[in-house]
């Protein structure tokens, strides 16, 4: 994406960032960007995978609508104990 990166990203995503509060099953966001490469997203944690899988559904399409494409999305499991080793949220 071409941005907006930094302080700017924070003040226009605001809106954003909280209405991700409201989804059903979200635990966590971690946000990321890299204003060189152009990329912008985020780790997710979310209670269930039926969860996860429903709001990148609704945020995929989102997004699209905001002009954005590229969108690479995976799912994973948390390792629950590694990431309390490494103080992560789990």
């Amino acid at each position: 994406m071409d941005g907006p990166f930094g302080e700017e990203m924070a003040e226009g995503f605001a809106r954003l960032a909280e209405s991700i509060n409201e989804e059903k099953g979200f635990l966590w966001k971690v946000w990321t960007e890299n204003p060189d490469t152009k990329e912008a997203g985020g780790i997710y944690a979310f209670e269930t995978k039926e969860a996860a899988e429903k709001y990148l559904e609704k945020h995929s399409a989102r997004l699209g609508e905001f002009g954005i494409t590229g969108i690479r999305s995976k799912l994973f499991r948390m390792n629950e104990a590694l990431t309390k080793i490494n103080h992560g949220n789990a």
